[in-house]
């Protein structure tokens, strides 16, 4: 079979280190961010999930590809990470709901995958020494060149990447009779968000990520949601202002993940780096309006200043992140405001947060009464 006699390639990391794999598909190379989910189920999501644009994605998984791909479960028109590690590829795979296998649908999307890879001394590494920029190649023979080529890749931090994602037009999602009527920013959106939307009775018209208030208001919304993306939020000068405006009139407002570090920003209040970020499907969040925990999904490299968050008079915190304390939710005061760092939709993961999407329902009802 082919896969017995597959190319070299490596792993370099850009302080130099390299780790050892062999070619999955096709031959080439690959840049971006390294960075590891911990998702046991839901890699075609996670592959097409837009806020991991720019990526090189390692599975801690030991098998990937067992369950092949189905063309339906995908977040995204496309692939968007850049390239894939893993330590086991199955090339065969065994569920009746599959449209092909997992090399078809790589191969398709003209994805660079590597195997045989310790993803455990890898995962290891980044935890000790941080998410940075790699490559990943079957051009083992030229490391000095391919050194050249990683030094040349921006950082992550600074890096806006939304537009990369963001739909060009604006667009419709959900039923024209529906209830309520939604504007969505996508700096990154992904569609299991608009299906629990309009899940909910809502029709939603989708924004490019840099629309202003003034559009986005123009069509008579009754709340407005700041999605989930990839890269530094702090580039986003539109998305904030947008944010300003939608906040300074006391109008609904949900936002996820890069849209939680948005409406942040937008108050603010700064956001960082992290070391190597929250990328699972079974991150455990204490929610501390209620004292309830959740186990949630989670992807994403930057957060929020827990201590400027603090020291702000109008926001609270309302979710934590129990591993490492990190801010997972806030609300406005004196706002019809609230967003969490995380994925309530989840897709893959667990739907224990699915109620923040009544909550935000819930939040435009009272609005819709009283007006």
């Amino acid at each position: 079979m082919k896969y017995q006699s597959r190319k070299k390639a490596i792993i370099l990391l850009a302080d130099g280190t390299i780790f050892h794999g062999k070619a999955v598909g096709r031959e080439g190379s690959a840049f971006g961010e390294v960075c590891f989910n911990t998702g046991m189920t839901g890699y075609q999501e996670i592959f097409t999930d837009p806020s991991y644009y720019g990526q090189l994605m390692v599975a801690t998984n030991a098998h990937i590809g067992n369950y092949g791909a189905n063309d339906e479960e995908v977040e995204s028109d496309s692939i968007k990470i850049a390239g894939l590690i893993v330590k086991n590829f199955s090339y065969e795979y065994s569920r009746d709901r599959a449209h092909s296998s997992l090399q078809e649908f790589l191969e398709k999307n003209n994805l660079l995958a590597i195997s045989d890879v310790d993803t455990r001394a890898l995962v290891s590494y980044i935890r000790d020494n941080g998410a940075m920029n790699a490559v990943i190649s079957t051009e083992v023979d030229d490391i000095e060149k391919l050194k050249e080529q990683l030094a040349a890749v921006p950082d992550m931090n600074g890096l806006e990447l939304a537009s990369k994602v963001s739909t060009t037009k604006p667009y419709f999602f959900g039923a024209p009779n529906a209830t309520y009527k939604i504007s969505a920013l996508d700096i990154g959106i992904k569609k299991n968000i608009l299906r629990n939307l309009a899940n909910r009775d809502a029709y939603i018209k989708v924004f490019p990520y840099n629309t202003s208030f003034k559009e986005m208001s123009e069509w008579g919304p009754d709340g407005y949601f700041l999605s989930n993306g990839p890269g530094d939020p702090e580039p986003l000068t539109e998305a904030i202002q947008s944010a300003k405006e939608i906040l300074k009139r006391d109008l609904p407002l949900f936002g996820i993940c890069l849209g939680h570090q948005v409406i942040a920003l937008a108050n603010g209040i700064s956001t960082y780096k992290m070391h190597h970020g929250h990328r699972g499907i079974n991150h455990p969040v204490k929610n501390l309006l209620t004292g309830k925990g959740e186990i949630t999904s989670q992807n994403h490299g930057f957060a929020i200043n827990k201590e400027e968050t603090e020291k702000h008079a109008d926001v609270e915190i309302t979710h934590l992140h129990l591993n490492d304390n990190t801010v997972a939710g806030i609300r406005l005061k004196s706002k019809n405001c609230f967003s969490v760092q995380y994925h309530p939709e989840a897709s893959p993961g667990p739907n224990d947060s699915t109620y923040l999407f009544d909550q935000f329902i819930e939040n435009i009802k009272k609005v819709k009464i009283t007006a």
